[in-house]
């Protein structure tokens, strides 16, 4: 105990004794025995409950053995299987699971991996994606305040995601890769990728990149065709050799007809090739016969310019044009109008889009003219204050006009906007709203407006080039962003009335990719609806084989994964159940498995791996060396640690009980002793 504890445990003893002797024998009028026994009881009661209110305690140490973490992480997807590595894989993880002397030395946790990592083991080998670089990171992640090492056993080829070998060099835990699959390089050619827009423009040309790669200790030589339907529509013979193993092949095919149109690239097998199934891959394209045109009116130079103008055409079916108001003339060319912070020189452009009845956006910002914009329309004002306030966008889960679903938008940087109040003059629907120092308004920041076949948009702050900037900040790339400003913009190029059932599906799907439909569905007051009940119905076109699914509320939609569909070409229909209400669509799936593409074990990979980690490269047959390097590593010791704690003296309860036993003997000796 502490000194300060015991100093206190003697004082509440003196106190105690001084109330017992004060009441019972300084006051009592004979010293019988009898008034000893209860003064003693009162001692011990006082006592008793003053330690139980000073409730001493100690420091107490506990002394217990850490083990380091030993983490098997096991390739699941289709290309062990391909290998016929399956069986041995199973095989390897039972041996380990076995080893007493490793259950000794380490705690061992397992898992396996994908294009995700999964803390168990689940043995089906049909994952269609292998991110062996995610899996590391995410086991680092776990590890990252202890002691660790990682054995993985795979095959080394990865379908995407960072070039582990690579980002390995920043890993603090050391990998003992086990590697499963053929390590001796056989003859073989490979369609290693076919780079090609995914939309192209009626009768026009769209290019195709083709890159080839061989390996094979003798000259051969070969033909790549393209293939539409039963037709050639493209052929190049090639030559490989030791040394020149890769092949780039460009070319162009017509855009001919409108829709989704498919091709096979292949390369011709060699007589004496094992794996040919990697000797073809397919690929689509889809030709639309018009672009969406945008104008884009603006009478400064200002960063959202180019971020907007980057965002529209990252996407190869629309186009944007940027103007100055006095050098707009030709406004029924476009079908969408994005007029940036106006003023009194847009008064003939507002003319023009009311005579046109046209679509537009308008981006207000610092050097917008309020006192204009508030008299050229008639939807909404903002209070003339000539101040400006820095607006943080808040999602509006409820909004339903298109479907867009929370893309971070709250830790987006502020826009910065007229300060005062906005007044909405006509239906609308907000998609963010303003937060202003922290406080949640109910505010807009962007809002839709819908008119009978007329649309409108309108964004009260500019600085939109921050969130393109802070996108790509969260996550290396403009996706999300470009995702969420072109649905805003597709939604405002289009006319089309409100339905109260919206499909979303893509005209085709690469195999090796997850496939979703959406569905979007409302009430009769266009307000989304949670607890509508939507089923897809999907039918093969070639063997008319069609299967009922139920779609999944998913935030502000419904939406369903068919991702193990076969390739070929489905129709799908989506109702509503209990309404009269039904959406069709139609979308194909080539026919592509990436982990087939692979014939042996990426040595190579694997050992940078091991090198870059500290770690050591083993084969399957060398399982025992495995074991014998983890035990005799120093890296990898049993740590025998202190835990320091303090705790009561006494438990409280023993007190308490104490405590109402010593005054009850106390109240029944007083009872028959008649001083009561």
């Amino acid at each position: 105990m502490q000194t300060q504890t015991v100093l206190l445990v003697i004082v509440a003893f003196i106190i105690a004794l001084i109330i017992a002797l004060f009441q019972y024998m300084y006051k009592a009028k004979s010293r019988k025995k009898s008034t000893l026994f209860f003064a003693l009881l009162r001692f011990l009661s006082v006592f008793t409950l003053l330690v139980l209110l000073i409730n001493p305690t100690f420091n107490k140490k506990t002394y217990y053995i850490e083990k380091p973490t030993l983490a098997i992480a096991v390739d699941n997807t289709s290309s062990i299987k391909y290998l016929q590595e399956d069986e041995k894989v199973i095989g390897i993880v039972d041996q380990i699971s076995k080893h007493e002397s490793l259950d000794e030395r380490f705690d061992i946790k397992y898992y396996s991996f994908s294009e995700k990592l999964k803390d168990s083991l689940s043995y089906t080998f049909n994952e269609k994606q292998t991110n062996i670089s995610k899996a590391l990171e995410e086991l680092d992640q776990v590890y990252k305040n202890t002691t660790a090492p990682t054995v993985i056993i795979t095959d080394g080829n990865q379908t995407y995601g960072k070039e582990y070998q690579f980002s390995s060099l920043k890993r603090k835990q050391a990998v003992y890769p086990i590697m499963v699959g053929d390590t001796i390089s056989v003859l073989d050619t490979k369609v290693q990728q076919l780079n090609v827009n995914r939309y192209a423009y009626l009768k026009n040309n769209f290019p195709v990149e083709a890159i080839l790669t061989y390996s094979g200790e003798e000259d051969a030589s070969t033909v790549f065709q393209v293939k539409s339907g039963d037709k050639v529509v493209f052929s190049e013979p090639v030559s490989f050799s030791k040394d020149n193993n890769s092949k780039v092949i460009n070319f162009s095919l017509p855009a001919n007809k409108v829709g989704v149109n498919q091709y096979v690239g292949i390369i011709l097998p060699l007589s004496n090739e094992r794996n040919t199934v990697n000797n073809t891959k397919s690929f689509a394209v889809e030709v639309i016969d018009q672009k969406t045109n945008i104008l884009l009116v603006s009478d400064m130079v200002h960063p959202d310019l180019g971020a907007i103008k980057k965002s529209v055409e990252s996407n190869e079916r629309r186009s944007i044009t940027i103007k100055k108001p006095n050098e707009v003339i030709d406004i029924e060319d476009y079908q969408l109008v994005i007029l940036y912070q106006p003023n009194t020189r847009f008064q003939a452009v507002y003319d023009k889009l009311k005579n046109l009845e046209k679509n537009y956006f308008t981006i207000t910002g610092t050097k917008t003219d309020w006192n204009f914009l508030n008299r050229s329309q008639n939807k909404y004002t903002q209070e003339i204050t000539r101040q400006t306030e820095y607006y943080i966008p808040r999602f509006n889960s409820n909004y339903g006009v298109f479907l867009q679903e929370d893309i971070g938008f709250d830790s987006y940087p502020p826009l910065q906007g007229a300060f005062g109040e906005i007044r909405l003059k006509s239906n609308h629907d907000l998609l963010l709203y303003r937060t202003v120092n922290n406080i949640e308004t109910e505010e807009a920041l962007l809002v839709t407006i819908e008119e009978g076949q007329k649309r409108e948009a309108v964004l009260f702050g500019e600085g939109i080039w921050r969130w393109r900037a802070q996108n790509y900040l969260n996550s290396n790339n403009f996706e999300d962003f470009d995702d969420f400003f072109g649905k805003l913009i597709q939604y405002l190029a289009s006319n089309k009335r409100k339905s109260r059932l919206n499909t979303f599906s893509e005209s085709f799907y690469y195999g090796n990719t997850n496939i979703t439909v959406k569905a979007e569905y409302f009430t009769k007051n266009y307000e989304f609806d949670r607890r509508g009940s939507l089923q897809i119905v999907i039918k093969n076109k070639k063997t008319k084989a069609t299967q009922t699914i139920p779609m999944l509320l998913r935030n502000n939609s419904y939406e369903v994964d068919i991702s193990n569909l076969e390739a070929g070409e489905y129709d799908y229909s989506v109702m509503v159940l209990g309404e009269n209400i039904t959406r069709s669509g139609s979308f194909s799936i080539l026919e592509y498995n990436v982990e087939q593409q692979f014939l042996n074990a990426d040595v190579t990979k694997l050992k940078q791996l091991a090198t870059n980690t500290n770690g050591k490269v083993f084969y399957s047959d060398q399982l025992s060396g495995l074991v014998k390097e983890l035990i005799e590593d120093q890296r990898y010791q049993t740590i025998q640690k202190t835990k320091e704690s303090v705790v009561s003296l006494i438990d409280w309860k023993y007190l308490l009980g104490l405590l109402v036993l010593l005054l009850s003997l106390e109240w029944f000796a007083r009872k028959y002793n008649g001083l009561i």
